[in-house]
């Protein structure tokens, strides 16, 4: 572990999102019914059992997933991000709980999730994108380090299917849940949190549902209480602006995998001229360059965790012609050869199915 945390050394760079501390809600009564003392754990990521104590405060998102990832080798549980979501109930997003549980279906209240998440994590992006009735859910992590995230991962896309039960009633199933990571030796858990339609080495980590199952109504709301929400809300904070960066952000995503991405494709795809993208972007402080760039490193995130996808595949979905591009690109970005970073995770155990446990 302690070859870990110095390899882990080389990936800090200044961009820090951070998360409330309710993201670890149960961590330390877990870890220690796993036999296995958190505050160690917690120090070695530079965090301290009182940042868990004080109600509503902001820590290191990228801590957070460090710290998840190496409970998990301590514990030998390689569910634990799982474990974690099992029982967090779905006001633990606080005030954005507080208004989505009152709208009036399953899709407004997730639509209210995702434009004011920001308040509880500047880390994870949540999109959904709708075609030919099914709706996927997607998650990212933009985390501010290229740092492993399986654990943080399988725990916000367990509390999505946590939070859609709840809203639709315990009856739900998805019609599937899907990973980018490679698949565990052990399924228990996650057949128990999200049912027996689960991924692995999928192209985005996320969930497939039925659109029609997002209009039926939520059986949590209270027409009453709708409009008070609303406001409560609004008045604390507005929602995230930037749905243009996400349209051509999106854009992006689906014509990387083409080798045809490029701001002139964009506008096409847009209806628009490549100036109007440009004014877009500039409305944010974004060229094409830099959202090209920042989507790229959200992507590597999940292609590369799996250690079955070959690096060419990898290349070749970031759009890159060749093997040797997108490695002085990775090497540029974070300091390293892609083959590198995963020999390292993989040395490590980060990779490696758990030991058995009884």
């Amino acid at each position: 572990m302690a070859e870990y945390l110095t390899f882990c050394g080389i990936w800090r760079c200044l961009v820090r999102p951070l998360v409330r501390n309710a993201a670890l809600n149960g961590y330390l009564e877990l870890t220690r019914t796993l036999s296995v003392d958190p505050l160690p754990l917690l120090r070695s990521v530079g965090l301290h059992a009182t940042d868990l104590a004080v109600r509503n405060k902001w820590i290191s998102a990228d801590a957070v997933a460090e710290l998840l990832e190496l409970t998990a080798i301590a514990t030998g549980r390689d569910d634990f991000g799982l474990r974690l979501a099992e029982d967090r109930p779905f006001s633990n997003l606080g005030p954005v709980s507080l208004a989505a549980r009152e709208e009036p279906d399953v899709r407004s209240a997730l639509e209210m999730i995702t434009r004011y998440l920001h308040l509880h994590n500047e880390a994870l992006r949540i999109r959904m994108v709708e075609t030919n009735g099914l709706v996927i859910i997607k998650v990212d992590n933009v985390l501010g380090t290229l740092a492993e995230c399986r654990q943080a991962t399988q725990l916000i896309v367990g509390v999505i299917l946590c939070n859609i039960r709840s809203l639709t009633g315990h009856g739900w199933k998805p019609v599937a849940v899907c990973f980018s990571h490679d698949r565990p030796a052990d399924l228990a858990t996650h057949h128990r949190v999200l049912g027996w339609s689960i991924r692995f080495g999928e192209e985005f980590n996320g969930v497939v549902v039925y659109a029609s199952d997002l209009d039926v109504p939520n059986t949590l709301s209270d027409p009453l209480l709708r409009p008070y929400a609303r406001q409560y809300l609004e008045a604390i904070a507005s929602p995230l602006p930037a749905a243009d960066v996400d349209r051509i952000r999106d854009l992006i995503e689906a014509l990387l995998p083409t080798g045809r991405c490029s701001l002139q494709q964009v506008a096409h795809s847009l209806g628009v001229d490549r100036k109007t993208v440009h004014r877009h972007l500039a409305r944010f402080n974004e060229t094409f360059s830099s959202v090209l760039n920042s989507t790229r490193r959200q992507l590597v995130q999940q292609y590369i965790s799996s250690q079955s996808r070959p690096l060419t595949q990898v290349a070749e979905l970031l759009g890159f012609s060749a093997l040797s591009t997108f490695s002085r690109w990775f090497r540029s970005e974070f300091g390293s050869s892609p083959k590198a970073w995963r020999s390292a995770r993989q040395y490590n155990g980060i990779n490696k199915p758990p030991a058995a446990t009884g």
